[in-house]
């Protein structure tokens, strides 16, 4: 059916990879005795985090700075390595900017996805696992969100990543030997428990978690509270916070537990769904506090409009990442904070 097993090192192309989420899992991989092949064109992120990731890994990796659209260069990292899998980060991802750019969202996450399958069909690599977002459940009013729910976007990301999804099932119908695992993950945050690695937005940060961790430490001078007349517990959106260190080791299952997960979904055909988060919905308001009870300093919040394209909140069921994985979340939101505090203080300034 699919990969070998999980004590065989593997070739894995990750796309996206100097990104926060893909470098974090860079590192977990290379932890894990893969090789690993990344693709990144740069665009929201740097090559200083790959050689970090190198450093804290003990090895190396071969980069290549490219965008998905080049296909022709693309066609030659393929070429140039006896590839086995590939993880799928790259792609514009910020829910604002998709709703005043929605074509360069279409565009970028569309077209690149399929012409990384197009490639990957070309060369006969079939394991594909797709980073995909809760934001696909649109505005379901039912928590926690499981993956059988019904599926909707209220933003263009939303909907890149929604069309992506049907894509890749509709690829895997037309040729069921493509063995493919859609990540849905909540919201990642922290850092890597060394502080040499973490979420380095260039400009404002468009996520919460980053921009109130430069709040916290007096790089920013308040925090914007999009909306307080919520149907939640304090008027706030509420989000399911996830350790961006959890997320990377849930990837790395994914990619070395293919056959098993398949084996004990019960299915015939290699194709699953997972949700990634902790099933636990922390409020703005709450974060705020938890941020201040961590740092030992009052951080200054001003109330602001909702933004287009936000939901009320989000909570991920995450049951079947914990039976066909064995992957739980295991680090708190009090965590999450220290490292990404630990990761501002130190680090986060070289990689703007």
């Amino acid at each position: 059916m699919g990969l070998a097993a999980q004590d065989r090192s593997m070739k894995i192309l990750v796309t996206g990879g100097a990104g926060y989420i893909g470098s974090h899992t860079c590192l977990e991989l290379l932890q894990a005795g893969h090789d690993v092949v990344v693709v990144d064109n740069l665009s929201n992120s740097h090559e200083e985090s790959l050689r970090r990731v190198q450093a804290l890994a003990g090895r190396k990796l071969e980069f290549h700075r490219l965008d998905l659209l080049d296909a022709p260069a693309l066609r030659q990292v393929f070429a140039a390595h006896r590839l086995e899998a590939v993880l799928h980060f790259a792609g514009l991802k910020a829910v604002g900017e998709s709703v005043t750019k929605p074509l360069a969202y279409y565009h970028n996450n569309l077209t690149g996805s399929i012409r990384l399958c197009e490639l990957m069909h070309e060369f006969g690599v079939r394991h594909l696992v797709f980073s995909s977002s809760a934001t696909v459940y649109g505005l379901a009013e039912k928590m926690p969100l499981t993956e059988n729910m019904p599926l909707s976007a209220t933003n263009p990301y939303g909907r890149t990543k929604l069309m992506i999804e049907e894509i890749l099932r509709d690829l895997h119908v037309a040729d069921p030997r493509w063995n493919i695992a859609i990540l849905r993950y909540f919201n990642p945050v922290g850092a890597h428990p060394s502080g040499r690695i973490g979420e380095a937005p260039g400009g404002v940060p468009n996520n919460l978690f980053p921009y109130l961790a430069q709040v916290a430490v007096s790089q920013r001078p308040e925090l914007a509270v999009f909306g307080n007349d919520y149907p939640t517990r304090d008027g706030t959106g509420v989000r399911d916070y996830l350790h961006v260190w959890d997320l990377a080791q849930a990837h790395v299952r994914a990619i070395e537990q293919f056959d098993e997960a398949f084996l004990r979904a019960g299915v015939a055909d290699p194709y699953l769904v997972m949700n990634l988060g902790t099933g636990s919905g922390v409020t703005v308001r709450e974060l705020v506090d938890a941020f201040q009870r961590v740092y030992g300093q009052p951080i200054p919040t001003v109330d602001a409009p909702p933004r287009p394209g936000d939901v009320v909140g989000a909570c991920a069921g995450a049951e079947r990442a914990l039976r066909l994985l064995g992957w739980r979340a295991e680090r708190p939101i009090s965590t999450a904070i220290a490292d990404a505090l630990a990761w501002q203080q130190r680090c986060a300034e070289v990689l703007r």
